[in-house]
């Protein structure tokens, strides 16, 4: 039979330290909640748009005292730009763009002559 009794040494025991950040280490993602309420504005693609704020909301809820020291604009910045996004590509649905005058001409259906 084996014995029930610990053989492990307490003094041999290391505790965890956590290593130290770089201080060069890019900010992920304040770079990708800036720059994808830009795409969702310039493409007009809502789905970009509702993923921009979502992840812009997470940056900001997210953010450390150390990041808040570091960062050159604040988080809710991105969120309000990511709003502003998300207004911009619904904007058509309220307001729709006016037809310009002589725009929308028919062009005649090409047909097989005899």
């Amino acid at each position: 039979m084996t014995s029930k009794k610990d053989m492990r040494r307490v003094d041999l025991a290391i505790p965890y330290v956590d290593p130290p950040k770089d201080k060069n280490d890019a900010d992920m993602t304040g770079a990708m909640s800036s720059t994808m309420p830009m795409a969702a504005m310039f493409t007009r693609n809502r789905m970009i748009g509702w993923v921009a704020f979502v992840f812009s909301l997470q940056s900001w809820l997210g953010e450390t005292v150390e990041q808040k020291k570091t960062a050159t604009t604040p988080a809710y910045m991105s969120v309000l730009m990511s709003l502003m996004a998300l207004a911009v590509t619904y904007l058509p649905i309220f307001l729709p763009p006016q037809p310009t005058p002589g725009g929308s001409v028919a062009t005649p259906s090409p047909t097989s002559s005899p």
